[in-house]
């Protein structure tokens, strides 16, 4: 199945290069949690993407965080088979935590879902602002 409307599609591409309509200051679109959020074992980007099949589960949304020996595994080089991020945007790191070994949580995440109870009342913009002093 294909998913394909225009008028969303033309939309989220604006929204996802930093252009769309959105009244929040220094937005940015989080490509790893929206991979993990909507396509948590990675098989959307192993239909389309052939070259990361052999990477299994929601590693598949950071392959450059992965080990040398399981990117080898995968028979993914990055910069090669495979090209390497031309950007990581810190925010991305709280969705890639790192397990013993060196390679990501499957998920993504550890530990609850929700914001911890100091951070429950601030909005959005706390944690997307340059500024910390709340």
């Amino acid at each position: 199945k294909v998913d394909y409307d225009v008028c969303s599609n033309y939309g989220n591409w604006l929204y996802s290069a930093g252009i769309g309509n959105d009244p929040r200051d220094n937005r940015k679109f989080n490509m790893i949690k929206q991979g993990l959020g909507y396509d948590g074992n990675g098989d959307y980007v192993r239909l389309w993407v052939p070259e990361l099949q052999g990477i299994k589960g929601a590693d598949i949304h950071t392959p450059w965080a992965l080990s040398s020996a399981a990117l080898s595994q995968a028979g993914v080089t990055l910069g090669e088979t495979y090209p390497r991020p031309v950007v990581t945007a810190p925010e991305w790191s709280r969705h890639i935590p790192q397990r013993p070994g060196g390679s990501p949580h499957p998920r993504g995440r550890r530990g609850p879902a929700h914001a911890p109870a100091q951070h429950k009342n601030r909005g959005i913009d706390f944690y997307f602002s340059r500024k910390k002093d709340a």
